[in-house]
């Protein structure tokens, strides 16, 4: 089950840092990784992670994730093992009792989750797009403390 996670991680990280206008450049972009598929599972991978098609910028059609825009994408992306060993978490900024997280594409949901999971006094919840997570925090609680307790949390923060 880790492999199919890891290929999963890997294909995300690769259509939202990439052009890819066929599953035949997904398979070969994918086989740079360390994964060797067929095309059957990699079109189930797509269908699991709701990957659809969209024109981008030049018009041409591309894979992306949902809620992905084309203006977000990275050009010169490192290699999605590169990216792989690196946290998703980007930035923190405060305003009142709401913080904004801003992480790499397809991060937000896993690092909204683990913070709701983390079930932190400080924070009443989160909502989670791709790359942004709009954390609440509860009245009278410090940006100090809430700082404090995602560091536990989050390497990397």
């Amino acid at each position: 089950m880790k492999v199919k996670t890891n290929r999963l991680e890997t294909l995300k990280l690769l259509i939202s840092s990439g052009e890819y206008g066929s599953q035949e450049e997904v398979l070969v972009a994918l086989k740079k990784e360390g994964f060797t598929l067929t095309q059957a599972t990699l079109s189930r991978d797509l269908k699991q992670l709701k990957v659809a098609k969209a024109a981008s910028m030049n018009g041409k059609y591309v894979y992306v994730l949902p809620n992905e825009t084309m203006y977000k994408r990275i050009h010169k992306p490192l290699s999605a093992a590169e990216m792989m060993m690196t946290p998703g978490f980007i930035s923190i900024n405060f305003s009142g009792n709401i913080a904004v997280i801003k992480t790499r594409p397809g991060y937000a949901s896993s690092i909204a989750y683990n913070i709701d999971t983390s079930e932190m006094p400080e924070i009443l919840g989160t909502i989670a797009g791709d790359d942004t997570i709009i954390v609440v925090i509860k009245e009278g609680v410090s940006h100090e403390e809430v700082t404090e307790s995602l560091s536990q949390l989050m390497p990397g923060f």
